[in-house]
């Protein structure tokens, strides 16, 4: 017999995933009480946009690293299950990842474990296996490379280990969700950068001869993954299935590299008829130039060896253990997924 989820505390709530976890939680679980920790309250513009009462959401803000920002929220929400989706964004400084991604995490886990939460469900990322070799229907057996190549999957891995090890039968149960390529309403940094590149004149140029499959998955999917294993984490018939496991969520329909470029490309009405395309060596070569001499400007580089590596790279996933085990089905397919993000940014800009 499964045991209710009651309540639910989610880090992170205000951001891009965060948004969407409220939304899900409140569409699949409406017996369920929503907290919401972050650094700062959900922005009243976007909550519009979600099909979620704010009214009925009580939010905490507070710092991930501070025991008594965290102890707090915890203690005021009673919660069964804390959600951890807090994250900062891809191209910061490494200190900042050890701080919200490391330090962060690990004092969420000494809280959960101190308060006797039930469980933790930890949003990883796909990532914390690439190395910028090709991916080919890689699974949770996967190890992690040697040497990440950048510091938010490095210490995502870390996080993550820290997760899984803390894991406990009689204490805290935990898990972690690997999503790969999310996009969707709210995001501030895939789909408005490629909208912004075409306006730039670079729609026409290619980085690779897009053979490669690649991983999108839509917010929204990977949020019902969340409120899945939230509940099914307290089920006594599948918390051993989930407790300490990893599991990977995408859109389960790899991709050409750039199908969701032009498809954002082509609702804009950039339509090229030829492409300038750059191989993977060329590719790698500019890039090391181009963080030359960004470095000597004092600015950010536009092509780095990494992001050459992964836009050149298969990258995907094989997800059976998440349908088997979570009973996760991607709910919106890439198409629709893309709709509904330029309608969003349509209605917001």
């Amino acid at each position: 017999m499964s045991t209710e989820l009651k309540s639910v505390l989610l880090i992170g709530g205000a951001g891009f995933l965060g948004l969407h976890l409220v939304e899900q939680f409140h569409k699949h679980s409406p017996n369920t009480k929503i907290y919401v920790f972050d650094v700062r309250p959900i922005p009243e513009k976007l909550a519009s946009y979600f099909q979620f009462p704010p009214e009925e959401i009580e939010f905490f803000k507070g710092d991930l690293t501070s025991e008594e920002d965290v102890s707090n929220a915890v203690l005021k929400s009673k919660c069964d299950v804390i959600v951890h989706s807090a994250s900062p964004m891809h191209g910061l400084s490494q200190d900042i990842y050890n701080k919200v991604n490391v330090e962060g995490t690990k004092n969420l886990i000494q809280v959960a474990k101190k308060l006797k939460v039930k469980a933790l469900v930890y949003t990883s990322s796909a990532g914390v296996i690439f190395n910028g070799q090709d991916l080919k229907n890689a699974d949770e057996s996967w190890p992690y490379p040697d040497v990440h190549m950048d510091g938010y999957n490095e210490t995502k891995a870390i996080a993550e280990t820290a997760v899984m090890e803390a894991n406990d039968k009689a204490g805290l149960l935990t898990v972690c969700l690997r999503p790969a390529g999310i996009f969707g309403p709210g995001d501030r940094q895939l789909v408005p950068g490629l909208r912004a590149s075409a306006r730039l004149g670079q729609s026409k140029y290619q980085l690779g001869d897009n053979n490669n499959l690649f991983d999108w998955t839509y917010v929204g999917n990977v949020a019902d993954a969340h409120v899945l294993a939230s509940q099914k984490i307290l089920d006594p018939a599948y918390a051993d299935k989930l407790g300490g496991e990893t599991f990977f969520i995408t859109n389960d329909a790899p991709t050409y590299f750039w199908t969701l470029a032009r498809t954002v490309w082509k609702a804009d009405g950039f339509i090229d008829s030829y492409y300038i395309k750059l191989n993977r060596p060329l590719g790698i070569a500019l890039g090391y130039l181009s963080e030359f001499f960004s470095k000597l400007a004092g600015k950010e580089p536009g092509i780095t060896p990494f992001r050459v590596k992964v836009v050149c790279a298969h990258r995907y996933h094989d997800i059976h253990k998440a349908k088997t085990i979570l009973g996760y089905k991607p709910a919106v397919d890439l198409e629709t997924g893309i709709k509904y993000t330029l309608e969003w940014m349509d209605e917001t800009h």
